[in-house]
């Protein structure tokens, strides 16, 4: 591993670490009111299984010279389980049901991965299998923003896109896809060039709509607004009521 790629590996690492951490703010909240609110456990099974696949995939005996890859994976896996943990301990019957049983097909994932890589696999072929899961994951977790994104192109305000997380989405993608190119590493060059891709258009779009943080825009939710960093809360319809002088109360979604 050259100098460069090293540096580039730890930028990839510090940046990481911040985008790991983000979610604190949320369940700082839902601790405080022993509720999950409308919150989704789903972004976090899901970044816990990337972190998996990834960590696994950075491994010397997979890969070679990524073991910074596993270093932040692996450190993303143990806060993410956190995450999942404290969301069941919160999260009424219905939705920790839905979060356990998500819960078990990360386990099942990537348990099947390590057992098929282990036993069936070995070389390039060990090499190709873990990487291209690891990279098809990678992408959807980069991918989480994107119904945020378009809130702020219908809405014309980035009050619920953070400068910085937007920021450090760009700096880690594009750290991790140099990481990737150095390395001559597909699996960790194209998953991270989107990333940095995506995190470039969401900077665009903060420039653009930077002076219109109180623009405009349709009422939301508290959990909303707060969901912003890692992807999405569950929204529900609410109801309004309306007399009407022939059938008295309606309910109106929003």
């Amino acid at each position: 591993m050259d100098i460069a790629h090293f540096i580039f590996g730890i930028l990839g690492d510090a940046s990481g670490l911040f985008l790991f951490l983000a979610p604190i703010v949320t369940f700082k909240r839902i601790i405080t009111n022993k509720s999950t609110e409308k919150f989704s456990g789903i972004p976090y099974n899901m970044t816990l299984l990337n972190c998996l696949l990834s960590a696994w995939y950075g491994l010397p005996f997979v890969s070679r010279d990524n073991i910074l890859v596993t270093v932040i994976n692996g450190t993303g896996a143990g806060i993410e389980i956190i995450y999942v943990l404290i969301f069941l301990l919160y999260a009424p019957k219905k939705e920790k049901v839905k979060t356990l049983g998500l819960f078990s097909f990360v386990v099942a994932v990537f348990s099947a991965v390590v057992f098929i890589s282990l036993f069936a696999l070995h070389g390039n072929s060990r090499k190709f299998f873990c990487g291209f899961v690891a990279a098809i994951f990678s992408i959807i977790m980069y991918g989480s923003p994107l119904s945020i994104m378009r809130l702020v192109i219908k809405s014309k305000s980035v009050e619920f896109m953070p400068f910085f997380l937007s920021l450090f989405v760009f700096i880690c993608g594009t750290s991790w896809f140099i990481f990737g190119l150095l390395g001559r590493d597909p699996f960790v060059a194209v998953p991270n060039g989107v990333g940095s891709a995506l995190g470039t258009v969401q900077l665009i779009l903060y420039f653009i709509y930077r002076n219109n943080k109180g623009g405009p825009k349709k009422p939301t939710t508290p959990t909303q607004e707060e969901s912003i960093e890692m992807g999405t809360a569950k929204t529900e319809p609410i109801q309004s009521n309306s007399n009407n002088n022939n059938n008295g109360t309606q309910g109106e979604h929003v």
